[in-house]
């Protein structure tokens, strides 16, 4: 029988792991709602928060106009296994892993949709990120000078790398709200008075409101904003 010495087990390993980047074409769905027709006056771009999937979350704005408004929701591309029984599917935008180049992507992907919708330029643009959305609307719009006419952002961070400079494209006209429940767990009142000081230098213009409920997107807050 042949003896194998502790020091065998610790031999010097001339390979060596590497992390290598590969650029390919992806496929991603969206979800709209309503018809772009010649009664619509709004366009909306609307990026869900962490755990939906954009045919889920654009239900949310079905109370509105039919005629006069209409959604497109993204759809964010990491999917994942939600609950112990892992049957409901939800999605997430970034991590902290690899974030600058998969934002990248996120954007990229967005600039698809935009192009393919065809969305006329004489109708009212919003712009509303929910959650984790808000990350997502915020740097595509800065890092594309998209001056929409509307900007809102529903319980969600603002990037921290975004400056003033980000946003001097954008114009005293277009209309930029932050809305956050009352009620909401992961905002403490002495983070969100913070944050609106730092918020506030970047966007001048920005108004905040809240409503009675908790970390939701409350449709009766958005329709007091039009």
């Amino acid at each position: 029988m042949q003896i194998i010495s502790k020091s065998d087990f610790f031999l010097p390993i001339s390979m060596q792991a590497e992390e290598k980047e590969i650029s390919y074409t992806a496929t991603n769905t969206f979800s709209t709602l309503n018809s772009l027709t010649s009664k619509t006056k709004n366009v909306w771009l609307v990026f869900h928060g962490i755990g939906y999937l954009s045919r889920y979350f654009i239900r949310l704005f079905e109370s509105f106009d039919k005629d006069e408004n209409y959604f497109i929701a993204p759809q964010a591309p990491s999917k994942y296994y939600k609950g112990n029984d892992h049957r409901r599917v939800g999605s997430s935008w970034l991590t902290k892993e690899n974030t600058q180049p998969e934002t990248k992507n996120v954007l990229r992907y967005v600039d698809a949709i935009v192009e393919s919708e065809k969305i006329p330029e004489e109708l009212n643009f919003i712009i509303l990120g929910y959650s984790q959305g808000v990350s997502i609307a915020t740097r595509w719009i800065a890092s594309r000078k998209i001056n929409c006419d509307t900007l809102i952002m529903v319980s969600g961070g603002f990037p921290k790398e975004l400056k003033k400079e980000n946003f001097t494209f954008l114009t005293e006209n277009t209309k930029i709200t932050h809305i956050v429940g009352e009620k909401d767990p992961f905002f403490e009142i002495e983070k969100v008075e913070a944050e609106k000081k730092r918020v506030k230098q970047i966007l001048p213009q920005i108004e905040f409101r809240t409503h009675n409920g908790g970390h939701e997107l409350d449709v009766a807050s958005l329709k007091e904003i039009l």
